[in-house]
């Protein structure tokens, strides 16, 4: 079943307070964490999360999703997560290192919002053929736990699914998300410099 490229007309306004404190927050413990281990993190660049947020809160306003579940692959510290929760997304992440989840598990709790994160890959059983990339892609090896089986989800189950995908991955993220995702459900990609991707799952 093809993608298809969605319009997203984007609100004018900024960010409500609760959405920018958290954005703010994300950013300042991303900086530190990035710091504490000499300036890089093989494997973890954060998106733009305004930017995120603003399309996110763009979907809500025009009713684009069938539904309110979404959940983020690679999901990092899990801002984009929570910035979802905020939309009153039913929200989840799935991310593969362990040390990114308890940040995102961290923020969760400091905001006070009940939002789960599996540590694992986000790659489904039965999608490991598509994931013939680089071996530096190692956040993309199938021989971690699978995160929707942690979540007790499936796929095809969110409306709204968001992921980073590195250059060279962005193939896999579309093709594990044409196979597994439900019809009408929305993939949306940031491929960084603010360019950022909207698009539907339809009947082929």
């Amino acid at each position: 079943m093809p993608l298809v490229d969605v319009d997203f007309p984007e609100p004018a306004e900024a960010l409500p307070r609760r959405m920018r404190a958290l954005v703010t927050e994300g950013e300042r413990r991303i900086r530190a964490f990035i710091d504490a281990r000499g300036g890089a993190v093989a494997g973890f660049v954060p998106s733009d999360f305004e930017r995120v947020a603003q399309v996110l809160r763009a979907v809500v306003h025009q009713n684009l999703a069938p539904g309110r579940t979404f959940c983020e692959w690679g999901s990092g510290f899990g801002v984009v997560t929570l910035l979802a929760a905020q939309l009153e997304f039913s929200a989840c992440g799935i991310e593969v290192d362990p040390e990114l989840v308890e940040q995102a598990e961290r923020l969760a709790a400091d905001f006070e919002m009940d939002v789960e994160f599996a540590c694992g890959t986000f790659v489904p059983h039965g999608g490991e053929d598509l994931t013939d990339v680089p071996q530096e892609f190692a956040w993309l090896l199938t021989g971690a736990a699978c995160g929707h089986e942690q979540l007790r989800v499936d796929p095809a189950d969110f409306d709204v699914i968001f992921a980073y995908p590195w250059p060279g991955e962005e193939q896999v993220v579309e093709d594990l998300f044409e196979r597994f995702a439900a019809t009408s459900a929305l993939l949306l990609t940031y491929h960084g410099m603010e360019d950022i991707r909207l698009r539907r799952k339809v009947a082929g």
